[in-house]
């Protein structure tokens, strides 16, 4: 059985490791960290969870001590670029993990926050910016930010950020990197439009696949409940209450759907609480904060706000609605069964979600057990005439706007469509290789229309 202590790591790192008791390395890490020393380019395909952030952090930090050097003003040595924000703190988090006993400086480059914090960061230079597409184009277009330093580039979760429309941005990033340079990708699933991209960056790169692209974890105990639409809260609660749930993430198409759901289960005395686009920064920091704690043991999500949580301990993943993309399932089922445990993953379909479970069967290449669920009409109608205020993990109750008749005022999102997704390193470094040029947050960044002129955002 391998150990980390095979890959010869600079010292420094590997007593980090044993620090926090990691002891063996996983798949993708086995056959990655050796490739990424080597100089070589590389495409990692593996799902959330396996232990790819490591894969790349621990050959850069390696090579990092090894060509230690100080950076350049405005500029960094290797750029890693993550979809969302919550996912770019975590990796950050990693690389000062692992290099705590290095003297390597690391800086965070995304949206939802001031940059001038980040611009004073980066101004004597740092080796890693970890940073989210939007952002770091900002960054360049203020004169916060050179990248013509740059010796790795990093594209980690690159089928989400096609999802998310971050490929035009990244194509003008690339343009402006060294031409050499060293590039790896990391990608659940590799739809055309990702194979395209890698062909155009990427030169001669090792393809470092861990799984089947469309497999499913082995220990996730699938099921599908066929329900009508407007009995699914009461199948929720009812599936809850029944289950040993240590902790379940339960996914909706939309942010308004995402806390309706929270609604429903507090007012059925289940402590929820909600994780999207319309959540300030500070509030999805803290509910990201308590649901790995365990203060919050129920968490709902739209799939962007989840991309990029990371936490061990899922026992459900629960789809209150399917999504229309089959390769969201395998994202969304792969947050739990994590770290050898045993996993659930449970789908309420009703009539609109017969169709995607056909393209999901197929893409996973087997039918999920199904079991039908009646509802009593009259459980139904108590449900949904409750109105209920969430509580904030502050205590802070927020207030109810009122209506002049007295009641509370309606919604009026209900009938707007309020989508949020879908639709190392050997002597040689990182200079050996050519490539050719090209969540508590809030909203998800934007990505650019044109070019690095008018993006404006914070």
């Amino acid at each position: 059985m391998p150990s980390f202590d095979d890959f010869r790591l600079n010292t420094a790192i590997t007593r980090a490791l044993a620090e926090e008791k990691y002891l063996i390395p996983t798949p993708i890490q086995v056959r990655t960290i050796p490739t990424v020393m080597s100089s070589r380019d590389v495409i990692g395909i593996a799902q959330t969870g396996t232990g790819k952030t490591a894969a790349f952090a621990l050959p850069i930090l390696h090579y990092l001590a090894a060509h230690a050097r100080p950076a350049t003003r405005k500029s960094c040595r290797v750029l890693v670029l993550s979809p969302t924000r919550e996912l770019s703190g975590q990796i950050l988090e990693s690389f000062r993990t692992y290099g705590r006993h290095l003297q390597i400086r690391t800086a965070l480059a995304i949206g939802g926050v001031s940059m001038s914090g980040q611009v004073r960061a980066l101004l004597n230079g740092v080796d890693v910016l970890v940073a989210t597409p939007g952002r770091l184009i900002d960054l360049v277009q203020s004169n916060g930010l050179r990248l013509n330093q740059v010796e790795c580039l990093v594209l980690d979760e690159a089928d989400r950020m096609l999802d998310m429309g971050f490929i035009r941005d990244i194509r003008k990033i690339v343009a402006k990197l060294p031409v050499h340079r060293q590039t790896l990708m990391f990608s659940a699933t590799i739809p055309r439009a990702i194979s395209e991209l890698a062909a155009q960056m990427l030169r001669d790169p090792i393809k470092v696949a861990v799984a089947p692209t469309a497999a499913t974890a082995d220990r996730i105990e699938q099921r599908l409940i066929r329900v009508e639409r407007a009995a699914k809260p009461a199948v929720l609660i009812d599936l809850l209450r029944r289950e040993k749930v240590d902790r379940a993430l339960i996914f909706t198409r939309t942010k308004h759907g995402a806390d309706k759901v929270v609604r429903g289960l507090v007012g059925a005395g289940i402590a929820a609480h909600a994780i999207h686009g319309n959540k300030s920064q500070n509030q999805r920091q803290s509910v990201l904060a308590a649901f790995r704690n365990g203060a919050t043991r129920i968490l709902v999500a739209t799939d962007i706000a989840a991309r990029g949580i990371d936490v061990d301990g899922i026992s459900h993943v629960i789809n209150f609605d399917l999504p229309n993309v089959p390769e969201t399932y395998v994202h969304r089922i792969g947050r739990t069964a994590r770290a050898g445990a045993q996993g659930v993953a449970v789908s309420l379909c009703d009539t609109e979600g017969a169709a995607f479970v056909k393209a999901i069967e197929k893409l996973i290449r087997m039918s999920i057990p199904a079991s039908d669920r009646r509802v009593p009409t009259r459980q139904i109608e108590s449900l949904s005439k409750k109105n209920i205020t969430v509580p904030s993990l502050s205590g802070a109750r927020p207030k109810r706007k009122q209506h002049r008749h007295g009641g509370a005022a309606p919604d009026k999102h209900r009938h707007r469509q309020n989508a949020e997704t879908t639709n190392g390193m050997g002597s040689v470094g990182f200079m050996h290789h050519h490539a050719a040029p090209g969540r508590e947050l809030a909203r998800p960044e934007r990505p650019l229309t044109a070019g690095f002129e008018g993006s404006g955002r914070g």
